[in-house]
């Protein structure tokens, strides 16, 4: 039985979906969302005394001066924590979860043999390095895609997979 009711009091957090070489911030309990995540990352950052959460979904490790700064783990760190701060987030209280970066075809795309996802997250991992920020779970590597949801009220990362199923982290 459904039950209507002409009751507003009660708000519901924003839902953002963020797209391929894109990124989103979320504050009071904003819920943000990404799919599609094969060798790409999905860096997840969280202040948690803030309450505000970034997402950003990159395509390739590092930029080229290309004019979208948020295709690459690089620039799109850097300029999530600088949206981030924006809205009032402390970077000495930001942490980070990865997922994705995953090897989606059998082939090296370079001379060392890493794969583009490889080579994503080791992208990501220095750059979160050089802003000092820890990374505190994470969900990589594979051969499989998943599809990210960020609660921005509690930092929970929900990480679904047609081949690992669903989890937290």
């Amino acid at each position: 039985m459904q039950i209507y009711t002409t009751d507003t009091s009660q708000s519901t957090p924003a839902r953002i979906k963020v797209g391929i070489a894109d990124f989103a911030v979320g504050t009071d309990g904003a819920v943000l969302t990404t799919s599609g995540l094969g060798s790409c990352i999905g860096v997840i950052l969280y202040d948690a005394d803030a309450a505000i959460a970034g997402l950003a979904h990159a395509m390739l490790p590092t930029s080229d001066g290309d004019a979208t700064p948020a295709k690459f783990a690089d620039t799109g760190i850097e300029l999530l924590l600088s949206e981030m701060e924006s809205s009032g987030a402390d970077t000495s209280n930001v942490t980070a979860k990865l997922a994705g970066g995953s090897t989606m075809f059998d082939f090296a795309s370079t001379d060392d043999g890493k794969s583009i996802g490889d080579r994503n997250v080791d992208a990501a991992r220095q750059t979160l390095s050089e802003f000092g920020i820890d990374i505190v779970a994470e969900d990589v590597g594979g051969s499989h895609g998943r599809s990210l949801e960020l609660d921005g009220e509690t930092g929970t990362l929900t990480v679904r997979s047609a081949k690992t199923g669903t989890y937290e982290l």
